[in-house]
């Protein structure tokens, strides 16, 4: 059979990757770079840092101004900025810190830090909203319990990896860890600060989980704590004012339920993109200290929806790129911390969300990196600059800080060459703690 030219075989058209496929392939091969945990936990740092400085200026311009005072329009802002610089230091010694060092001292951490909450209640503390959790030097204003979260993150996960062969007994699992903890939280009471309370439980919480306690222990302890929760709720009345104000957020609402309903007015004013920044009449005094806790309603309020879902993704983006460093760390202790420390930030930001949306009754709580400055920021950058040296020690990361230099933002930053985990020696018949 003769073969014409009109019958030679047409070449095959090659089909064309969707933008969606193309894009994905990218992104993963972007995650599978060494240092990519690393640069997220900077690109997400920065990007919360600025988006909470441009928020604070829009939020506290008008209650900064007071002319017998001589305050001007940026007197907040520009002590947010003093509180920016100033974690941009402790996220910088975080960061370059040696792990290895934060471990060892981590027990002294948690002595100072009881010392300084037992010191806060005499005369030394001050008062503020009801609360005497305050040391007042100056202009500078210190809470000790921030600095107990971070402590007993350190220290519980120390304690948990040195006892790993033995957690299946309870007494080694609950002791020490469990009478330091609940120490803290009475002495946090006495300020009292059930907001505090609260985010202590939930790092006690997630070191006992990162640990891998038993899933009944959890049960036992939400019980108690949920019970605790209500005693507490009930035998403090301005604390079941805010209760049942919650519970019948239309039965009063220029009590306990004024900023609660107006925070939900301001969302619901700010439609799909907002208002546009400073256009938000929360400023102007109808939700009042709305620079502080409630700074996720002026979000919605001048952002909009828009506004409000960037930065739920952005707090999205700390959970998973924080338990990816967790997961891809073999040291045990970098994985209980970076986990545990993970999920304080993210459970903080849940509970503020859920107060100003309605969700949850008003705990007092602020939104990481974006709520107004103070000893909050600072120490939730330095949280920050502990998950970014966390990132550096990955396996793969270090491996490549090793052979191939420490890379721009190293060099920038001076930091020094992570070290390859090594485990511990094991005796024989026994392993090593924290396989």
């Amino acid at each position: 059979m003769t073969v014409v030219d009109g019958d030679k075989p047409r070449p095959r058209r090659v089909r064309k990757e969707s933008p969606f496929v193309a894009l994905r392939t990218a992104l993963t091969a972007w995650l599978s770079r060494p240092l990519a945990s690393f640069h997220l936990v900077l690109a997400l740092t920065g990007i919360l840092t600025v988006i909470g400085a441009v928020m604070v200026l829009s939020a506290s311009s008008v209650a900064s101004y007071n002319p017998k005072t001589g305050s001007g329009v940026y007197a907040l802002f520009s002590r947010h900025l003093m509180f920016v610089a100033l974690g941009g230091i402790v996220f910088w010694v975080g960061l370059r810190v040696r792990l290895e060092r934060v471990r060892r001292m981590s027990a002294t951490m948690t002595v100072v830090c009881l010392g300084l909450l037992l010191l806060v209640l005499t005369p030394l503390g001050s008062t503020v909203n009801g609360s005497q959790g305050w040391f007042k030097l100056g202009v500078f204003t210190f809470q000790p319990v921030e600095a107990a979260k971070v402590a007993l993150a350190f220290w519980g996960a120390h304690i948990l990896v040195i006892k790993y062969n033995v957690l299946h007994q309870w007494r080694h699992l609950l002791v020490p860890v469990v009478p330091v903890a609940l120490l803290m939280f009475a002495l946090v009471m006495l300020q009292p600060d059930l907001g505090g309370t609260i985010t202590l439980a939930v790092v006690l919480l997630g070191l006992l989980w990162f640990a891998g306690a038993p899933k009944r222990l959890f049960g036992v302890i939400l019980a108690g704590g949920l019970s605790g929760v209500l005693v507490l709720a009930i035998i403090a009345p301005y604390r079941l004012a805010r209760v049942m104000s919650f519970l019948s957020p239309d039965a009063d609402t220029s009590a306990e339920g004024f900023q609660a309903n107006q925070a939900k007015l301001a969302l619901a004013d700010g439609g799909l993109f907002g208002k546009g920044l400073g256009q938000g009449a929360s400023n102007w005094g109808y939700l009042p200290n709305v620079q502080n806790d409630f700074i996720f309603a002026l979000i919605g309020e001048e952002l909009g929806f828009v506004g409000c879902a960037v930065v739920l993704a952005l707090f999205a983006g700390v959970a998973v790129v924080g338990l990816r460093i967790a997961t891809r760390n073999i040291d045990p202790w970098i994985r209980i911390v970076a986990g545990t420390l993970t999920v304080f930030l993210v459970a903080q930001a849940a509970i503020n969300i859920g107060y100003v949306v309605g969700l949850l009754p008003v705990t007092g709580v602020t939104l990481p990196l974006i709520s107004y400055g103070g000893t909050s920021l600072v120490i939730t950058m330095l949280i920050m600059g502990v998950l970014a040296n966390a990132a550096r020690h990955e396996p793969e990361a270090v491996a490549a800080l090793r052979s191939h230099g420490p890379g721009k933002f190293g060099r920038l930053l001076r930091l020094p060459a992570p070290d390859p985990y090594r485990p511990p020696s094991s005796r024989k018949g026994t392993r090593g703690a924290g396989t």
